[in-house]
């Protein structure tokens, strides 16, 4: 491309002032052709056991997304990790779209879609818009619930979506959130609830 800038450039200038002008298309050329910064790979999520709670810990939605792709269920066991009754992904949800968490209308719809999107099976729903700001809501799902609570006024929302058995989505739901409420940076911890030594004893 800075080739055909040079090229150009030669033809339609005089030749008294084309070293000056092609010298800063050779800028140009030397701009256009530096190499792209290294990409820097995203962390993967952490697993922590912590006195009888199992937590996986991600600030990467690539690394995230990525460990929940291992299953097709979004129920990805680690080696060394205890079988659990379900899952409960918190989501932390920074540098938000503020209109969108103003009303109880769009968040609303943003969690229905998400459950419906993550193929939950959806049984009941309630939300609450507080005045001056902030909505609070549930989406019941056969499988659990999706929560929300948002505060339009600091961009910020937190989620909670609790899933048991192997049929929800859920990386389908975090995208749906994304689309929506557009966050500048997330954040996920997810802890297993019911660790099946423990429920069994």
């Amino acid at each position: 491309m800075a080739t055909h800038w040079i090229h150009l450039v030669s033809l339609a200038v005089p030749a008294s002032i084309a070293p000056l002008v092609t010298g800063r298309v050779t800028w140009l050329d030397r701009f256009f052709r530096r190499n792209k910064p290294a990409t820097v790979l995203a962390e993967p999520p952490r697993i922590v056991n912590d006195a009888g709670w199992q937590l996986i810990h991600s600030e990467s939605v690539d690394s995230f997304k990525e460990w929940l792709g291992k299953d097709s269920e979004g129920l990805p066991f680690e080696p060394g990790e205890m079988p659990s009754l379900g899952s409960h992904l918190l989501i932390e949800l920074f540098g938000c779209d503020k209109e969108t968490l103003e009303l109880e209308r769009s968040v609303g719809t943003a969690m229905r879609d998400a459950a419906y999107e993550s193929e939950a099976t959806v049984v009941a729903e309630s939300f609450h818009e507080f005045k001056p700001w902030g909505v609070s809501g549930a989406v019941i799902i056969q499988e659990s619930h999706y929560t929300i609570h948002t505060w339009p006024e600091h961009g910020y929302a937190a989620v909670d979506l609790f899933y048991c058995g192997g049929t929800v989505h859920v990386d389908k739901a975090v995208d749906v959130l994304r689309r929506r409420f557009k966050p500048t940076k997330i954040k996920f911890l997810v802890v297993r609830r019911g660790i099946q030594s423990e429920v069994e004893s």
